[in-house]
């Protein structure tokens, strides 16, 4: 009964902070997962984000990250736009419209642990998002919020994929989801259209071939060879969910943090080819996009626009 009760308060205090699904799996260690992460690790698929070559054994088991975890809770946060930014610009990935979501969902999570600190009692448990050796997909998939598409995101029918992942781990014990059915079927719209063709195989993308990782990740200059291939990304990308059938049944986010930035959203092409880095400061201070720092956005834009 106790678990049963636990588990009740949890789905519902997800759904009043906003979240869209709330899954929960059994913490242990992910076997299928193991031998996946070593290959993608040991054909470098990872390029240089050297960061997914740490805490292996972390990535596949959290009794490792929290003494005694019995539970992992996954959450997902609605992050579709209403609106997207000109297809005569150059193009940011829908993600980063609005407020960095490592601040909006964080603030979430804290009061989510807030709540069940009191409410539950003495607990043990801690929450991430996008921020430690946490295999996300893995655990939201297993706790059946959907499946591992062919483009290596997950995917739920009833509102696609465009959506944050984030998860609480716990010390304490509640009934557990199931997984969810792979729903990918013969479709190969992902596959076909990934620019750079870094999904290598249905279910593996090449890290390193990915223009996210190269308009984001990557501080070297962007290879000569892939010139002409980014389709006017300058931060991410989002072709291989554009046209994912399962994102036709995408709606518009609640949340307004995430609304796009106006000071931005209405550039022309020429109005990102002139930014200075005073304006990059003030513009993206409180967004994902900063991560590029003004050197690696005009990297990019030089790059696509045919200048470098």
């Amino acid at each position: 009964m106790r678990e049963e009760k636990h588990t009740a308060l949890i789905k519902a205090e997800a759904k009043r902070l906003g979240f869209i699904s709330c899954g929960i799996s059994k913490a242990g260690f992910l076997e299928e997962e193991a031998p996946r992460l070593e290959n993608f690790l040991k054909q470098e698929m990872q390029g240089q984000m050297s960061y997914l070559e740490r805490n292996f054994d972390k990535r596949l088991d959290p009794t490792l990250l929290v003494d005694d975890a019995k539970s992992v809770i996954s959450l997902l946060y609605n992050y579709y736009p209403s609106e997207v930014a000109s297809k005569e610009s150059f193009k940011i990935s829908k993600y980063a419209y609005g407020e960095d979501y490592h601040h909006v969902i964080k603030d979430k999570l804290k009061e989510f642990l807030d709540t069940l600190q009191n409410t539950i009692g003495a607990i043990n448990g801690r929450a991430f998002v996008d921020s430690a050796p946490v295999l996300e997909k893995a655990w939201a998939a297993k706790s059946g919020l959907g499946w591992v598409g062919k483009n290596s995101n997950l995917i739920t029918k009833k509102v696609g994929s465009f959506y944050f992942i984030a998860e609480i781990i716990l010390d304490v014990a509640l009934q557990y989801d199931s997984p969810a059915s792979d729903h990918c079927g013969s479709c190969t719209a992902c596959i076909d259209s990934c620019p750079t063709q870094a999904i290598v195989s249905p279910y593996v993308v090449d890290g390193s071939k990915c223009i996210s990782y190269f308009t984001i990740e990557l501080k070297d200059n962007l290879p000569k060879e892939m010139k002409g291939k980014f389709d006017d990304w300058i931060f991410g990308c989002d072709v291989c969910q554009d046209v994912c059938p399962w994102n036709s049944f995408s709606l518009p986010h609640q949340e307004p943090r995430f609304l796009p930035n106006q000071d931005w959203f209405s550039y022309s092409k020429k109005d990102w080819l002139d930014i200075t880095e005073e304006v990059f400061s003030k513009t993206f201070k409180d967004s994902a996009i900063k991560r590029t720092k003004f050197e690696g956005l005009k990297r990019n834009i030089e790059f696509v626009s045919g200048r470098k």
